[in-house]
């Protein structure tokens, strides 16, 4: 599997910068762009902080869509992109709801 690419793939879908992805992954930037000038692979603690500002886990990083994806795992990859805030937001509303609806 192609590291840079699959991080580009990830950049793009959240329309995020890699000066962000840096600030979120709590990386210096250079190394970002050093991976990306030297065509190299990210090491896998590089590779953990990678993920973990993208909120994914390393399986998740390297499993692209090998099987058709359920409506659940269509919610989930929805889910993993928003941002905290946004999850915070509609957890609430969630239990907002669940509350109203509970006998």
């Amino acid at each position: 599997m192609d590291c840079l690419a699959r991080i580009k793939e990830l950049l793009s879908e959240r329309g995020w910068t890699m000066y962000q992805l840096a600030q979120m992954a709590e990386i210096p930037q250079s190394t970002l762009s050093n991976l990306f000038i030297r065509n190299n692979a990210p090491t896998i603690p590089t590779l953990e902080k990678i993920c973990g500002a993208f909120d994914i886990s390393m399986s998740d990083f390297f499993d692209v869509g090998n099987a058709k994806e359920t409506e659940e795992q269509q919610l989930l990859a929805q889910w993993k992109r928003l941002p905290k805030s946004a999850k915070d937001a509609f957890f609430e509303l969630i239990c907002l709801y669940n509350k109203k609806t509970s006998p």
